[in-house]
């Protein structure tokens, strides 16, 4: 082994669950690093970083962009501000602004607008009716995150969407907050019940009622399992005590 002498060997994976275990043993890849999203901190600078190499308007809240783009890596931030960048450059725009960056953002995460395949008058006030349900159940219920912009122009497979930013980086929810989102994804589907009758009710709430399912389904998993863990605590403190 005196030739392979300091020699270190990384591999890199998205899917550790698909790795073979004997891959993980001893002696062979000993130590396992795992690299996390960037957090909101990490976010506003990398923005910064980006934003440092094209012209940028001064006034730009790296801050608010940040918490507008959870989840998303350095490379999305990357890709987010050269999208904007070149919005910038075809409208003839002197410096890259807040305006240039939401219109990437919206692009990375629902697709390019589709604005000469808006749909006929009858599916866009249809559409109108469904997202004006997300959003009036999202401005009114206090435990759902701030409403951000609601739009009906189609983007990816959406005839519309209601955006939200959390008002701060969130690690974990409550049930109040998981049920006012369950609340604000069935927003939608009430709003075309209450305007256009029951029988009159489309398609278009099968994705949120897809996401409602699987948020109800989890808390009932978790709820569960906590119940589970509180009850087993109980019978060893009652062990303990008797």
């Amino acid at each position: 082994f005196e030739k392979n002498e300091g020699i270190i060997i990384l591999a890199a994976t998205n899917r550790r669950d698909y790795l073979d275990s004997a891959l993980l043993r001893p002696g062979r890849f000993d130590s396992e690093i795992h690299i996390s999203p960037p957090d909101l901190r990490g976010r506003t600078e990398i923005f910064e970083l980006y934003l440092s190499k094209v012209t940028y308007d001064r006034n730009i809240d790296m801050e608010y962009l940040a918490k507008g783009t959870t989840g998303f890596t350095g490379a999305d931030i990357e890709n987010m501000v050269n999208q904007a960048a070149l919005y910038a450059a075809q409208i003839d725009a002197p410096a890259v602004n807040m305006k240039h960056l939401e219109h990437a953002r919206d692009k990375v995460l629902m697709g390019p607008a589709k604005k000469s395949k808006i749909p006929d008058h009858e599916t866009n006030n249809i559409t109108a009716y469904h997202e004006a349900g997300h959003t009036i159940v999202r401005y009114f219920n206090h435990d759902a995150d701030p409403l951000h912009k609601v739009t009906i122009v189609p983007r990816g497979q959406a005839l519309g969407f209601t955006a939200h930013i959390p008002s701060k980086e969130m690690y974990n929810r409550t049930r109040s907050q998981l049920l006012a989102e369950m609340d604000v994804m069935m927003g939608g589907r009430a709003a075309e019940e209450q305007i256009f009758g029951m029988d009159k009710i489309t398609t278009g709430a099968a994705s949120d009622f897809n996401q409602a399912t699987k948020l109800a389904t989890n808390m009932v998993i978790l709820s569960f399992v906590t119940f589970l863990f509180i009850q087993a605590q109980i019978i060893c403190f009652s062990k303990i005590i008797s």
